[in-house]
């Protein structure tokens, strides 16, 4: 199967590496010519344009920072749809707004290509693994043709539902997510305000309830006060956004997410959006004059 692989930064660069250690032939094309040619040095052949990455190929796959990215590069001059041939299905793995999925997909379906939306959850460790948590949207005849290829990248491997879906699954995750680092920051903040030792309280409760994925991933970073992104703050601003619009439109309430997006918008302000998001915890250390770190 030859893929036309579109998006190489933090994440989109490991998964790439990952379908040529398995066997798959690569197109690959990003604006930042230096992850281009570390791909290309890993056996992928470099195309010039979107356009040119999604000719002659059975699959596309596109890995964007946003809604306004995937649109220009799969809608705009010298996209995707002027090299992609009917029948090929293009699988935006980028974390959007679920509306803007079914925008593009519609656009597509008038050329005969399928589009799956396929957001994936996990951050860098996880890409390079190849162990990823991938969330698919559209049809469950074009999954089934490249269920196969997204378990090289993950280790799960989900049909949502129709286009969208995926996303909304996404959003649904980082809500979920920011609210965890929300959760274990304002804990290790106050345990370290009373005199505790944070990394104690952390091995005190990582086995029973308060235990989670989140919390194993983030707390023995924020402890060592290793802000190094796995997944940036700016990032999680823009999910998170993307999850509140969708929230305004369906009238749905989100004061959790309200409150975090602005914890993670000062610090924005801050110079810390390249932080990771579990960096979130230096707001609480800001308005507490207190850092938590391991003792």
């Amino acid at each position: 199967m030859k893929i036309g692989f579109i998006g190489l930064g933090i994440m989109g660069k490991p998964m790439a590496k990952n379908l040529l250690k398995a066997g798959y032939e690569l197109n690959v094309y990003d604006v930042n010519k230096t992850a281009v040619a570390e791909v290309v040095a890993s056996g992928a052949k470099e195309a010039s344009s979107s356009r040119e990455a999604a000719s002659h190929v059975d699959v596309v796959i596109t890995m964007l920072p946003n809604s306004p990215h995937v649109k220009e590069v799969v809608l705009g001059a010298g996209g995707v749809v002027e090299g992609i041939a009917a029948g090929t299905i293009l699988v935006d793995m980028s974390s959007i707004a679920p509306l803007v999925s079914k925008e593009v997909s519609a656009e597509l379906e008038k050329l005969g290509v399928v589009m799956l939306d396929a957001p994936v959850s996990g951050g860098e460790p996880k890409a390079i693994e190849g162990t990823l948590a991938i969330m698919v949207g559209g049809p469950a005849d074009a999954f089934a043709k490249v269920e196969s290829l997204l378990g090289v990248l993950g280790a799960s491997v989900t049909h949502v539902g129709d286009i969208g879906s995926g996303n909304m699954a996404k959003l649904a995750n980082q809500i979920m997510v920011a609210s965890n680092i929300a959760g274990m920051s304002e804990a290790l903040v106050l345990a370290s305000k009373a005199g505790v030792d944070p990394s104690v309280v952390y091995q005190a409760v990582r086995a029973g309830l308060a235990g989670s994925t989140v919390l194993d991933a983030k707390a023995p970073m924020v402890l060592a006060g290793n802000f190094k992104p796995g997944f940036r703050i700016e990032l999680h601003i823009k999910d998170l956004q993307n999850a509140l619009d969708t929230a305004e439109q369906l009238e749905v309430p989100t004061p959790m997410s309200t409150a975090i997006i602005g914890m993670m918008r000062e610090l924005q302000q801050d110079g810390k959006g390249g932080d990771d998001h579990g960096g979130l915890i230096q707001y609480y250390e800001k308005v507490s004059h207190i850092t938590a770190r391991a003792k």
